[in-house]
């Protein structure tokens, strides 16, 4: 009897909370929520196959902003670790504002850095990249295989900024990272339009490191390029249409790295 009397209790205590409270308690978890895709995760989707086969066009990533944060005295319970060699990192493509990237570090700050035949050498080392799609045998391109020893061809996709600052940073065959900058590229090195096209990260640009695809849905090559109101709405129908059957389901919750 006692038992069936506190249930009773307990139901009645619940029933009993105003609106006033229940609507508390959903901005509670609204601003909780609205915290975490501020300050700590943000989603992004893959537009482009630059990344592939580790980011493939369709990805749609949590990227976690906190990793490479700063430390703080208000948060020291925030995870943070130096950048290194081989993390993947999104940020802000330098002097084109607004527009994110999403690259592998290649070189830190005082790296010698140069190719031969698209294999990258690290300090004078060449590096075993798996990770790394390469240039098929027909497909010749000396500028981006050999750099930096090689000059930017005048009609390519090298910026005009980097073009010019470019030589500065050679000596003897190497390109060196300055302080504060890192050297980034795509994994998928011949159509990737990385460092070797417009220069060095700033540290400063740096967002965060994409941790998990949490969805993957079949995208054209080039639909991130179609900015109209029709192609948009056109491609929401079509992925409201065939969610299922166009998911690629094996990618979901799949680990970056």
């Amino acid at each position: 009897m006692e038992k069936i009397i506190e249930n009773k209790r307990s139901a009645k205590s619940k029933s009993d909370e105003t609106p006033l409270e229940g609507f508390a308690s959903i901005c509670g978890v609204l601003v909780l929520g609205l915290f975490a895709l501020t300050f700590i995760f943000q989603n992004f989707s893959i537009p482009s196959s630059s990344m592939e086969n580790t980011l493939l066009i369709g990805d749609h990533v949590v990227v976690d902003r906190t990793v490479f944060a700063p430390r703080t005295p208000w948060a020291p319970f925030l995870p943070y670790h130096e950048i290194h060699r081989g993390d993947i990192i999104v940020f802000f493509k330098p002097r084109e504002t607004g527009l994110y990237l999403v690259k592998r570090v290649i070189g830190l700050p005082g790296d010698r850095i140069h190719l031969v035949n698209g294999t990258v050498y690290l300090n004078g080392k060449p590096q075993v990249e798996p990770q790394a799609v390469k240039a098929k045998p027909d497909d010749e391109f000396p500028y981006r295989d050999e750099f930096p020893v090689v000059a930017p061809p005048p009609q390519s996709e090298v910026t005009a900024e980097w073009a010019l600052a470019l030589p500065n940073y050679v000596h003897n065959g190497d390109l060196v990272v300055p302080p504060g900058n890192y050297f980034a590229m795509g994994d998928n090195r011949p159509v990737s339009l990385d460092g070797r096209f417009w220069g060095f990260v700033p540290r400063a640009n740096i967002v965060g490191t994409p941790l998990f695809v949490y969805w993957s849905f079949i995208t054209p090559d080039d639909q991130f390029e179609k900015t109209g109101a029709g192609d948009r709405i056109g491609f929401t129908l079509h992925t409201i249409l065939h969610f299922f059957d166009q998911t690629r389901w094996s990618r979901t919750l799949h680990r970056v790295k």
